[in-house]
């Protein structure tokens, strides 16, 4: 049987550590996507880009860092779910798009049960910062060379890369992918993540404006 890659082309052979091994058709709620696999030589992990239409140009695109418990479990003590809705919405709206779905990127890159730890401490009154501090990890451990060379095997070159982060975007320019604009996905804050979103704002530099309607709650 011969694999259907759709509009991907040819499967890549491994470079960078990173090897495309699989294209299949994928039907979501929010339109219709390739899901193309690539396995991490280098760290092991099993990745997945989410295509939608025919990308080129400067593509719109998300790099989405694993979280359970707000992706699948539609935790409110971060806004990650509704940032990975917002955005396969967005691209099925554009036309056009790429997702990248980061696995090892679990509470920035220290894990699942690391972050559980860390969200206990948060209970207690630190903040996301302190806790993983105090847990004696490091603040952000992710590393996005693996998106950049997944980006780079999918044949996107530029992108409009949606994140309020920063630090993506100066990763995938030092990884050799050009970032021609930085679209917003701001999502509406609730009381159970106001602390965590301020947080990210004022000690990992996130731009996130909206906040600043919801300065009353405490």
């Amino acid at each position: 049987m011969t694999e259907n890659l759709g509009v991907i082309g040819k499967k890549s052979a491994p470079r960078s550590g990173v090897e495309r091994v699989v294209n299949a058709p994928l039907p979501t709620v929010f339109g219709e996507f390739q899901a193309v696999g690539y396995l991490d030589h280098d760290r092991g992990d099993e990745q997945v880009a989410l295509v939608h239409g025919n990308i080129s140009g400067d593509v719109l695109t998300r790099l989405h860092s694993e979280c359970l418990t707000g992706d699948a479990f539609g935790s409110r003590h971060c806004e990650c779910g509704d940032q990975l809705s917002s955005a396969l919405r967005a691209v099925v709206a554009e036309g056009s798009g790429v997702v990248v779905y980061l696995r090892g990127h679990e509470g920035r890159g220290i894990g699942l049960l690391a972050k559980l730890r860390a969200m206990a401490l948060q209970a207690e009154g630190l903040d996301t910062v302190e806790a993983n501090l105090a847990l004696g990890l490091p603040v952000d451990a992710r590393d996005y060379g693996v998106a950049a060379r997944i980006l780079d095997d999918l044949g996107v070159r530029s992108v409009r890369l949606m994140s309020n982060n920063p630090r993506k975007r100066e990763a995938l320019v030092r990884h050799g992918i050009q970032v021609a604009e930085q679209v917003p996905l701001l999502i509406p804050p609730c009381e159970n993540n106001i602390t965590y979103l301020r947080t990210k704002r004022e000690r990992l530099d996130h731009h996130l404006p909206h906040l600043d309607a919801v300065a009353h709650w405490s």
